[in-house]
Order: C-alpha cells, then sequence, then structure tokens
C-alpha cells in the first residue's frame, strides 16, 4: 500500500511538471522573414542565439518554473540590412516549454504586386526604394490562375504570393523569383466558399485564411511552406457574420478579426496555433459602423481600427491581449466626413492613412495617441489620390505608401514625412495598372 501511495504521488508530481524530471523548461518559437546574416537572439540579457535561417528555433539551456523570460533582438540582420521585431518575446515559465514566440523580419519593399478584377491579370513591379518609383517587372501582367482577382498578399517568407478569385471561389498559388520578382503559378487553386473577398497568412507563414463575402464563412487552410500548395483544415468553412469583407491577424498571431459589412460588426476568432483551428472568442462579434469594410492594427497590437464606408466613420478599440475582445476608445467612432474602403499604420505606430472614396477620392493621415489609441485628423494632411481608391500599404520602412485606384485603372504612390505625417506624391505617380486594380501587396 505505501509502495502505491508512494508511486501515486510521484505520478502526480510528474504529471504537474509536465514530464519535466528537472522542472526545467525551454524557450523557443519561430522565425520568419530573414533574408540577411548575423541575426543574434537574447533571452534575458544573458542567453544568446544565432539565427541563419527560417523556421522554428529553440535556445540552448533551459529555465525553471516561476522564472521570467524576455527575448529581444540583439544583433539586427545585414546583407541585406533587416529590421526584426518580436512578439509574444516575453512572460514567466509556467510548468510549460515556451514555443510561441514570434520573430519576424522585413526589409524595404523589392516588388509590389497588383490583383486587376476587370482584365484578369496580376501586374508585377519592381520597387525603388528610395523614390517610391514602381517599374513593370519582364512578363507582368501575369495572367489569372482564377477569374476576377480580387485580393492578395505575399506569405511572411517572401516566397509566395496567395491571390483570391472571387468569381471562381478559390486561391491561387504564385511563387516569387527572389531575383527578379516574377511569378510562377503553383499547382491548382485551392476552391474556398463563395463569393471569396480578402486573405491573410499567421504570423508563422503556417495557416491562411479567406473571407467569403457570399456564404457568410471563414475558409482556413494549412501552408506546404517547401511548394505553398493549400490543405482545408477540418472543419473548414467556420461562421461568422453576414457578408465578410476582409480579415485580419493580430500580431502575436493568436486571434483573427473579421470585418463584417452587412452585420456591422467584427468576427473575433481565436486560432489554435497548433492545428489552425478557429473558435469565437467571448463577447464576439463586437459593434462597428455600417459597412465595416477593413480592419488594421498597431504595431504591438494594442488599437485596432475599422473603416465604415456607409457610416464615412473609423472605429478605434483597445485590444485585450488575452482574450482578443474588443473595447471601443472613448470618442469612437470618428467621423470622417468621407468614406473609408481601406487603412494602414506606419511601423512605429504613430500615424494611421485612410483611402477614402466618394467626392475626396484621397488619403488622409490620422495621428494615434499612443496612450488611448484615440485618432486625431493631421490639419491639412488630406492628398489627392486617384478615382475610387480602395485599397492603401504601407512599405516596411515607413517611407512609402501605395494606393490601387480600382476606377482610374493606377497606383498612387507617396513618400512619408515620418515627422509630421503627412504624404507627398512620389515623381511619376500615378502608375498604370491594369483594370480595375482592387488590391496591392509588398515584398
Amino acid at each position: 500500500m505505501k509502495t502505491f501511495v508512494w508511486m501515486s504521488i510521484a505520478a502526480a508530481a510528474l504529471t504537474i511538471l509536465g514530464c519535466n524530471l528537472d522542472g526545467k523548461y525551454t524557450l523557443g518559437g519561430t522565425l520568419t522573414g530573414l533574408m540577411g546574416q548575423g541575426l543574434v537572439l537574447e533571452d534575458n540579457s544573458g542567453n544568446s542565439l544565432s539565427l541563419s535561417s527560417n523556421g522554428e528555433f529553440v535556445f540552448s539551456g533551459s529555465i525553471g518554473n516561476g522564472d521570467a523570460y524576455s527575448v529581444t533582438v540583439a544583433t539586427q540582420p545585414s546583407n541585406p540590412a533587416q529590421t526584426c521585431t518580436v512578439h509574444n518575446g516575453s512572460g514567466t515559465i509556467d510548468k510549460a516549454n515556451i514555443v510561441n514566440v514570434l520573430v519576424s523580419c522585413t526589409q524595404p519593399g523589392r516588388f509590389a504586386y497588383v490583383a486587376n478584377q476587370g482584365s484578369n491579370d496580376l501586374s508585377a513591379y519592381l520597387i525603388n526604394s528610395s523614390t517610391g518609383l514602381l517599374t513593370p517587372i519582364a512578363g507582368s501582367p501575369f495572367a489569372s490562375q482564377g477569374t476576377t482577382p480580387v485580393s492578395l498578399t505575399v506569405d511572411p517568407n517572401g516566397l509566395f504570393l496567395y491571390v483570391v478569385d472571387n468569381a471562381s471561389n478559390d486561391v491561387s498559388v504564385y511563387s516569387i523569383d527572389n531575383s527578379t520578382g516574377q511569378l510562377a503559378a503553383v499547382g491548382v487553386p485551392a476552391a474556398t466558399g463563395t463569393g471569396p473577398l480578402a486573405l491573410a497568412v499567421d504570423p508563422t507563414d503556417t495557416f491562411l485564411f479567406v473571407a467569403n463575402f457570399g456564404s457568410n464563412s471563414v475558409s482556413a487552410y494549412t501552408i506546404d511552406n517547401s511548394t505553398g500548395l493549400l490543405t482545408e483544415l477540418s472543419g473548414s468553412p467556420f461562421a461568422v457574420g453576414s457578408e465578410p469583407t476582409s480579415l485580419k491577424i493580430d500580431p502575436s498571431g493568436n486571434f483573427l478579426y473579421v470585418t463584417n459589412f452587412g452585420s456591422a460588426d467584427v468576427s473575433v476568432i481565436a486560432i489554435d496555433v497548433a492545428t489552425g483551428t478557429l473558435s469565437a472568442v467571448s463577447g464576439s462579434p463586437f459593434g462597428a459602423g455600417a459597412g465595416a469594410l477593413s480592419i488594421t492594427f498597431n504595431p504591438a497590437g494594442t488599437f485596432a481600427y475599422v473603416a465604415n464606408e456607409t457610416a464615412a466613420t473609423i472605429s478605434e478599440y483597445s485590444v485585450n491581449a488575452s482574450t482578443g475582445g474588443l473595447t471601443a476608445v472613448s470618442g469612437s467612432p470618428l467621423a470622417t466626413g468621407s468614406s473609408p474602403e481601406s487603412l494602414a499604420v506606419n511601423p512605429i505606430g504613430s500615424y494611421l492613412y485612410a483611402a477614402n472614396v466618394t467626392s475626396q477620392n484621397d488619403v488622409t493621415a490620422f495621428s494615434i495617441a499612443p496612450t488611448t489609441g484615440a485618432l486625431t485628423a493631421v490639419s491639412g494632411s488630406a492628398v489627392g489620390a486617384g478615382t475610387f481608391p480602395i485599397n492603401i500599404v504601407l512599405d516596411a520602412s515607413g517611407l512609402l505608401a501605395y494606393v490601387a485606384n480600382e476606377d482610374s485603372n493606377d497606383i498612387s504612390v507617396y513618400t512619408i514625412n515620418t515627422t509630421t505625417g503627412t504624404l507627398t506624391p512620389a515623381a511619376g505617380s500615378p502608375f498604370a495598372a491594369g483594370s480595375q486594380p482592387r488590391s496591392i501587396a509588398i515584398d
């Protein structure tokens, strides 16, 4: 009897320690976007780790239960120069290994890609990182695999371009030539729900999600990192609100946010980082304005903003990092006097930019209050765009902005004054695109 009791107690102890005999745990995560050399991470200003390739990483040594950890970038990559940022990098060990530290590396944009829904093709450009000048890549425009391409994104490692095809209800995959930026179709497009409009890849480059406007759902896929091909997850598609138009994953990679145009709200969905399975968080959906069309975050993921096209407002929220829940900021929603279509925040989180349609056809800058997230329009910042500016993206450097103008069939490019937040049209802007350019992505 005594032996049995002792063994039971021992077994319980092993369970409490997660089958870890010495009560020590490992610290690791995922690195994406690395192209340069010499990246060094550091934990608690002592334990260093040099990394030379993307993928999973683990620090040497171990950390005791109850001990704090803090991962920082000790040395940024060079050749080419890059900026790497850390998310989920600090906390306290709680009887489990840490596997969700995210390190993302970026550099000034090299290539720009545009989905032209009217001409059923993809424009591709070389970017002059100093001036923003766009030069068509040899072979551009590239024929679309599917019908009516409306949205596109580059995976975090810059290897593949994913394109949502609205009329053929699928996602096409293209490999990106690292030297030239040229595109080559990969495999057969993956089926989606009805009328897909937008897509997003999670920060670990593991999962891809698609908003299906016609079937009020989100399709979910795993990504084969070697081929770029997609496999739909069990249980997909997942139900969301009415007429989902866009989606965004928070910087930590834990939650998926979906703007629902028809129900004027935002669905917030927890992502199982191991399986990609989706589940609605408590309180979801969260109210937005009429015609909720797009969503973006500040770089820290502490504030979120929604463009409400019909209401001509921007909804402002603080984000609960633990639950993913949204709480309206005091004074939200902010009246814009125009119909915002698309939003983007600069890399240091000081300014938000809104592409506005209706009679304005312009881009407006807003300063972001660092403690509350509240927006204030920057006086005199509105700058003209083409006709029906439908999508805005910023270069990772924070020095250039790109806007797809759907009805004037071109791309407006702006240089950004990082002190005042104001935009100035780049020399040669706008640049010709295909028919009805709807979305732009930077690699």
